[in-house]
């Protein structure tokens, strides 16, 4: 998979892990759900989690202070329930990355960004159709939005009222 962030080709510091894998002493792991408690057991991992797109935020909430990562899985990019579950992740308080990862293209990319995401983990198929290129044009086409996102960015309507005052 190719991993995308702020509209460039980024290498993966994470290390995504089986249910059947062991745990390492050290580095950063992606961990299923199921898992979680494994890995807060060992001390010396970066942790993360990765959770797909019907997952209940209730299941996630004492997670997110420990964690710092969390992946939404995308199975199919007409499949958008990851995008709501990012806004109540972010709504509940997690900063750490939010990751969406699977079935994304790039005509999605500015609406994750509004979503919370901070990178987008795309399957090797999309990625071999839409390049680098492509992902940085999708960003820079969505620098403006009428929502407010959580990309640190100001909506159009903010900008708006802030010259008309």
């Amino acid at each position: 998979m190719g991993l995308i962030s702020n509209g460039a080709c980024v290498e993966d510091r994470w290390r995504h892990l089986s249910d059947e894998e062991t745990l390492p002493k050290a580095g950063a792991v992606i961990v299923p759900l199921a898992r979680l408690p494994e890995a807060f057991a060992v001390s010396g991992l970066d942790i993360g989690v990765v959770v797909p797109n019907v997952t209940e935020i209730a299941a996630l909430e004492s997670a997110l202070p420990r964690v710092a990562l969390i992946a939404i899985s995308f199975p199919a990019f007409s499949d958008g329930r990851g995008f709501s579950l990012a806004r109540l992740i972010r709504r509940a308080g997690f900063k750490g990355e939010l990751r969406a990862s699977g079935r994304l293209i790039a005509d999605q990319y500015g609406h994750a960004i509004a979503c919370g995401f901070d990178t987008l983990e795309i399957a090797q198929d999309i990625a071999q159709r839409q390049d680098a290129e492509q992902w940085r044009v999708a960003y820079a086409a969505h620098a403006r939005a009428y929502q407010q996102g959580y990309a640190g960015r100001g909506s159009i309507l903010d900008e708006r009222r802030k010259a008309a005052q």
